[in-house]
């Protein structure tokens, strides 16, 4: 723990947390004029995941649920919508970040980012099904009423196609990414070399 926690990868995990924020605030909705009109991609995972390849999966976490913390005081879901999130970036951003902590390398980036995009997939339908789809529909989290059951059978399939979508875009900028953001990280001293 104390090799996670220098002041220098605190000082990284601060400046990932920031620029993790901002994107969070910059949304692109992917169906607008569709019944799933509210499923918006970010691109403040991109930095989540860099922080898990740079630090770790332990502060990728952390930077995760500050991120969301900070996101219910101008969000409208009044922390429903961050929980959602936290468990579905937990979800994304542990294997590849655990993975690559013990073994660098292109190959198993690509391999555990692929099926960590299944994952998050998956975890999303059923975060959605449980937690989402029923306090959006006036009952409580892992309260599945038939209303939310109905209004989850007509949506799944957006959610499905929405979180591939995102989960890969994430992914490939991250890739994208990487080597940059480490090279810039050392240059001015927030990255252990």
């Amino acid at each position: 723990m104390k090799k996670i926690f220098t002041t220098k990868n605190i000082a990284g995990m601060a400046v990932f947390t920031a620029l993790s924020f901002v994107t969070y605030l910059l949304e692109i909705p992917i169906f607008a004029s569709t019944p799933a009109s509210f499923l918006k991609l970010d691109f403040s995972n991109v930095f989540v995941m860099l922080a898990g390849f740079m630090y770790g999966p332990i502060p990728a976490i952390i930077i995760t649920v500050v991120k969301e913390v900070i996101h219910i005081f101008v969000g409208t879901t009044g922390g429903v919508g961050e929980l959602a999130n936290i468990i579905m970036t937990a979800s994304y951003v542990l294997l590849p970040s655990i993975v690559y902590y013990y073994r660098k390398g292109i190959k198993g980036v690509l391999i555990t980012l692929l099926i960590a995009c299944v994952i998050q997939t998956g975890i999303s339908l059923l975060v959605n099904k449980f937690i989402n789809f029923p306090f959006f529909t006036g009952s409580v989290p892992f309260v599945v009423t038939e209303t939310s059951n109905n209004l989850f059978a007509t949506l799944w399939t957006y959610i499905l196609l929405f979180n591939v979508i995102k989960s890969v875009a994430i992914s490939v900028v991250t890739i994208i990414l990487y080597k940059r953001v480490s090279y810039i990280f050392k240059k001015i001293n927030l990255q252990n070399s």
